[in-house]
């Protein structure tokens, strides 16, 4: 089983990654919650032990992310939060098992090995709108041919065809793209749309993102 280890103490995610490897579990260790994210998408991984308090990104925004984009791979949060409202967030946003620091190698151990029995989930949704495919897990867009996309044309692209015919304001797109942290008065999202549409839709029938004029965005064939 492939882990990845999110914990930016060096000294604590050490010790998780000599632990798990010495009990014959393939881990690696990432420092901050942003190249968390990026690693924990796609498949790679078999399970995440997610510390909360990350630099760059927190542990629950990368759970958050992860949960929104149909990432189904099991979550452990290990952190020293213990506080039951930070567990029940936790858990509500879609971690599956929750150790509290300080802890003990055998019980965390325990809940991997636990985890790791559960059954597989299916494969990630393939989101599909006219001739423009999406692959969430492996994050590869194709009409007719593969379509490099930077993280945030993705990112916006996805949650368009997840809401497929339904029109996205900017602040819906802002809050989903950019995690609640970007100025809602930029016009970051009309340039990633003019992008999007450059790769898209330019010189492809029939024209699939579309402009709702004072109101936002949608695809739809």
């Amino acid at each position: 089983m492939k882990i990845l280890v999110v914990e930016d103490d060096k000294t604590v995610g050490q010790y998780v990654k000599r632990g798990l490897t010495e009990a014959g579990f393939h881990a690696d260790l990432v420092g901050d919650g942003a190249e968390g994210l990026r690693l924990s998408a796609g498949g790679h991984y078999d399970l995440l032990v997610l510390d909360l308090r990350l630099p760059a990104l927190s542990g629950l925004e990368v759970l958050r992310t992860l949960r929104d984009r149909g990432e189904a791979m099991p979550v452990l949060v290990l952190t020293a939060q213990d506080a039951v409202d930070f567990k029940v967030q936790a858990l509500k946003m879609g971690a599956d098992d929750y150790v509290t620091k300080p802890f003990s190698l055998e019980e965390l151990l325990a809940r991997v090995e636990a985890l790791g029995r559960r059954p597989k989930a299916i494969a990630p949704p393939v989101l599909k709108v006219a001739d423009l495919t999406l692959e969430t897990g492996s994050r590869e867009v194709r009409r007719g041919k593969l379509i490099e996309l930077t993280p945030k044309e993705y990112a916006v692209l996805e949650y368009l065809m997840r809401h497929q015919g339904r029109v996205m304001s900017r602040t819906l797109i802002t809050e989903y793209a950019w995690d609640y942290h970007f100025d809602p008065g930029t016009n970051i999202v009309d340039v990633v749309i003019t992008r999007l549409r450059k790769k898209i839709d330019h010189g492809r029938e029939p024209k699939l993102i579309h402009t709702v004029r004072g109101v936002g965005y949608v695809v739809k064939a």
